[in-house]
């Protein structure tokens, strides 16, 4: 266990401060890490339509079809929350794009 440069009666707003500064630190490194781009979500695209393709080969065009339909109504559902949250135009679609396909930066 780390000593606090405070001591042993540690000052509470200096012990806030280096928690607050600590949260903070780990919260950025996992923003970077979970971070989504363009590339990754046209990839994203590509897996669902070969997927949807292959699907629909072997299951039966439906299956295909359910499956391109979910990923176009988690489309729709996710443009939907960025008007009501004010986002409009061409950011709101690239928002909306990268959060339903973005996933591929995983893959």
């Amino acid at each position: 266990m780390d000593k606090w440069p405070e001591g042993p009666a540690a000052e509470p707003e200096a012990a806030r401060a280096r928690y607050d500064s600590d949260l903070a630190a780990a919260r950025k490194g996992l923003r970077e890490a979970m971070r989504a781009d363009l590339p990754a979500a046209h990839l994203g695209l590509g897996v669902v339509v070969v997927a949807a393709a292959i699907l629909g080969g072997t299951a039966g065009p439906v299956a295909g079809a359910l499956l391109a339909a979910a990923f176009a109504a988690l489309f729709g559902v996710v443009r939907a929350v960025m008007a009501f949250r004010g986002i409009r135009g061409a950011d709101a679609w690239r928002r909306s794009y990268v959060f339903t396909f973005g996933w591929a930066n995983w893959f």
